[in-house]
C-alpha cells in the first residue's frame, strides 16, 4: 500500500510539472492551469498525509490499514 500511495504521488508530481510547462509552451491558460495545479497539490496533500499517517501507525505498532484517507478541507488547512 504504501508503493502504491508513493507512485500515486510521483504520477502527482509529474502531472504538476507537465501543467507547468504546457503552460510555459503557452498550451494551457494560467487560469486552466491554476485551476489543476489547486486539485493536484489538493491531491498531494492528502497522499502524503495518509502515507504520514500510516508510517506512524506502523512505528507505535498499530495496524497502518487503519489509516484512512483524510478530505482535502482538512489537510490543506493543517498548521505548518
Amino acid at each position: 500500500m504504501d508503493q502504491d500511495i508513493q507512485n500515486r504521488i510521483k504520477e502527482l508530481i509529474e502531472e504538476e510539472r507537465g501543467l507547468r510547462s504546457a503552460l510555459g509552451d503557452g498550451k494551457i491558460s494560467a487560469d486552466e492551469e491554476h485551476e489543476r495545479l489547486t486539485s493536484v497539490e489538493a491531491q498531494l496533500d492528502q497522499c502524503w498525509d495518509l502515507l504520514r499517517q500510516r508510517r506512524a501507525k506502523r512505528q507505535y505498532g498499530e495496524n497502518p490499514n487503519e489509516a484512512a484517507p483524510r478530505s482535502a478541507d482538512v489537510v490543506e488547512n493543517y498548521l505548518e
